[in-house]
């Protein structure tokens, strides 16, 4: 029986609107299936251990509510099991959400699975450990190592689903195992069955950004025209147990999945078609094949596979430096020149300053400054304020009080600069400095345990 899998997001801030479609589609088509958020990258769990250190309560996806909320009571009902990436640096604050969600909404039992052994911080040595080869040529971080993170498979996911999870609550594991997870609880595939696998990998590949293989990120008018991006139906994979699929939309809704964008895709972040790395397979898509089997409708086939790599993945978070923005916008007559004068000054400053801190100055330009609501400048080049510059500082340190010194001298532009300047922004951040390694497997013995908070009386599985 054909067995659909769905995607809420493919980002952190993506729409937040996108899911309810979606789990409808999925609904109305009967037996059960699955929606998957997939919403971290090595960004965001950098973020979201920053979040945790300052709030230990905080650290998860900060969209969770809006966007599991508006589906988790229909997602129950129709048997749809929600699977997300979204607890990121803290899946059990994530899960302790998602259980307050169901209160809130009168929902008498909502048994949820957190998946574990992404974590390996308190395993790892990084001085025994080989640099991933994209990190090789850095220097090593100055900083203290706060997080380590390990890109897991997808059998802690299967083995929640196969034990009744309505939910599943992850933090780093890799994006495809989010799909490939629920096909193997469903489908029953053996893990030696190589192309089962691998296609199910594909699944999740073509899902896990979200709407790019529906027309997100796609359109370039009078060239790849999108209907409705304002509105685009989040993509479906309508799944057979011999792995292979179909990839399609809502009825009804904005975008597109035709060969490019199910191409554009499937090409996507792969650096070797014939071995993309996860940690449950090497994908090998040089066989396979996509046809347009309808509207909306592109159906693939042909993934294969070969035995999964000897080591995984890890990302690992050190504290890093401080990195400030500073803007201001020059518009009107002469904007370009004065716009250069500027950023001549914030050189000269940061000399006479003794700021000699890393730093990059750049100067955008678009029509915004004299603009009405309407954008009626934008259509008409030699009216009034057609041109204005935004001038950008750039600036990192060890000590935050560098930067702001730095960012100090963006704001006293207002006076002592060109005329015309307005609409300063200033923003100081913390940062974290990543590097990727490659570790063993037996670092990260992954499972799973019902409920927020691990409890000593119940064994954790997988």
């Amino acid at each position: 029986m054909t067995y659909r899998i769905g995607s809420g997001a493919g980002f952190s801030g993506d729409r937040i609107d996108a899911a309810l479609p979606v789990v409808e589609a999925i609904a109305a088509a009967g037996g059960g299936g699955a929606i998957i958020f997939e919403t971290i990258g090595e960004r965001t769990l950098a973020l979201g251990h920053l979040a945790r250190l300052s709030d230990p309560d905080k650290g998860y996806e900060p969209l969770l509510a809006d966007l599991v909320g508006p589906i988790l009571a229909r997602c129950k009902e129709a048997g749809i099991v929600i699977v997300g990436n979204f607890g990121c640096a803290n899946p059990d604050g994530a899960a302790r959400l998602i259980s307050r969600l169901a209160d809130d909404r009168g929902m008498e039992k909502l048994t949820i699975a957190v998946v574990e052994g992404d974590d390996i911080a308190s395993a790892l040595d990084t001085a025994e450990l080989e640099p991933w080869e994209g990190d090789g040529g850095l220097a090593p971080p100055a900083g203290e190592r706060i997080a380590a993170n390990a890109y897991i498979g997808a059998a802690a996911i299967a083995d929640a689903i196969a034990a009744g999870a309505d939910v599943v609550v992850t933090g780093r594991v890799a994006d495809p195992a989010l799909a490939l997870g629920p096909l193997v609880a469903h489908f029953g595939w053996n893990w030696t069955d190589l192309d089962l696998i691998a296609a199910g990998t594909l699944v999740g590949h073509l899902l896990e950004c979200g709407s790019q293989v529906s027309g997100g990120y796609f359109a370039d008018p009078g060239f790849k025209d999108v209907s409705r991006p304002e509105a685009i139906g989040f993509p479906i994979a309508e799944v057979e147990a011999d792995g292979s699929f179909v990839i399609t939309k809502p009825e009804g809704t904005g975008g597109l999945v035709d060969l490019r964008t199910v191409r554009e895709q499937l090409l996507y972040e792969i650096h070797d078609p014939a071995a993309y790395l996860t940690p449950d397979i090497v994908l090998d898509i040089t066989e396979v094949d996509i046809e347009q089997v309808g509207p909306d409708r592109v159906a693939v086939k042909g993934a294969r596979g070969r035995p999964r790599p000897e080591r995984l993945k890890a990302t690992v978070g050190y504290r890093g430096d401080w990195l400030g923005e500073a803007e201001i916008s020059y518009a009107g007559p002469n904007a370009l020149a004065r716009s250069e004068l500027a950023a001549d000054i914030i050189r000269k400053r940061l000399k006479i300053r003794d700021l000699t801190l890393r730093h990059r100055i750049d100067i955008i330009g678009a029509t915004s400054a004299f603009d009405n609501d309407d954008g009626a400048l934008r259509a008409d080049n030699d009216g009034l304020g057609g041109d204005d510059f935004r001038v950008r500082l750039a600036v990192r340190a060890p000590q935050r009080n560098l930067v702001e010194g730095a960012l100090q001298e963006i704001t006293a532009l207002y006076c002592c600069g060109p005329a015309g300047g307005g609409g300063v922004r200033t923003r100081v951040s913390p940062r974290i400095e990543t590097r990727s390694f490659l570790v063993p497997r037996d670092l990260t013995p992954t499972g799973f345990r019902f409920g927020a908070e691990p409890n000593t009386d119940v064994e954790m599985r997988g």
